[in-house]
């Protein structure tokens, strides 16, 4: 039996096939940046489908040529207060996305920055393009990670490599990032859809009630510190949201400019 649910929300598509849940990220005009609406929207499928029994995987991917580049940023007014909105529904996302009951798909079809870095991250499987690439970007307009970041990545990876990657905002190519224990696989790009079929279908296939056990023993004992991690990043991003640098570094990037951080 085959059922296929679509809705209009914004920047967000839903659709279920066979038992498979498939999320996407619909912005490809914006790299698929998201707001809070858009994270909300994600959050909600999620929570709608986590008692359906029909459901035996999801997929999270995007269309275009990005994963999701993260936080849409682009027509920030900075002169208005801070706002948690955003960080909010990022965080209730995240942990949704570890408690759903199925394997969860990530499947990143390109960039993934910032909060995108989390959502992958926050997935169970996470597979990429090979010409994809993870950049924890927060630092270049004056914030730090969120959305689970500083624990799902050093989860992963380990201190050393999530510092860096968190302190110097540098692009990890997804094959470095399958080699550093980032992510789970990687495809060749004309071969990345029938991969991320094919997976699917095997974990549907799959006991479900014994993936949903595996998922959350291997979660809890790895990614004991996510909640703490949520407290703390809201925490240190609202400070940092009021501060001069992130409005500097947000004037940078919508100037196009290099972002000077001791002119103030």
């Amino acid at each position: 039996m085959t059922e296929n649910q679509h809705n209009d929300l914004p920047g967000v598509d839903v659709d279920v096939t066979d038992g498979v849940l498939r999320v996407t990220i619909n912005r490809p005009a914006r790299m698929n940046a998201v707001q809070a609406v858009t994270l909300t929207t994600i959050g909600d499928a999620f929570e709608k489908y986590a008692d359906d029994d029909s459901i035996r995987v999801a997929i999270l991917t995007g269309t275009g040529r990005a994963f999701c580049s993260g936080a849409d940023i682009a027509g920030r007014d900075l002169s208005a207060p801070p706002s948690s909105e955003t960080i909010d529904a990022g965080n209730r996302l995240a942990a949704l996305l570890r408690a759903f009951p199925r394997p969860v798909i990530g499947a990143v079809n390109g960039a993934a920055a910032g909060i995108g870095v989390s959502l992958a991250l926050s997935c169970d499987l996470t597979v990429a393009k090979e010409s994809s690439y993870f950049l924890l970007a927060f630092t270049k307009i004056g914030l730090m990670p969120d959305g689970g970041a500083t624990a799902l990545v050093a989860a992963s990876v380990g201190r050393a490599r999530a510092l860096k990657l968190a302190l110097l905002a540098e692009r990890l190519p997804a094959p470095e990032a399958l080699a550093a224990g980032l992510i789970a696989d990687t495809f060749p790009d004309d071969e990345f859809d029938s991969k991320v079929e094919e997976l699917a279908k095997r974990l549907a296939d799959g006991p479900t009630p014994a993936f949903a056990s595996t998922k959350h023993a291997i979660n809890d004992a790895t990614l004991t510190e996510l909640d703490n991690a949520f407290t703390r990043e809201w925490n240190g991003q609202m400070k940092l949201l009021a501060g001069p640098d992130f409005k500097e570094g947000v004037s940078a990037f919508q100037e196009k400019r290099p972002a000077n951080f001791r002119a103030h």
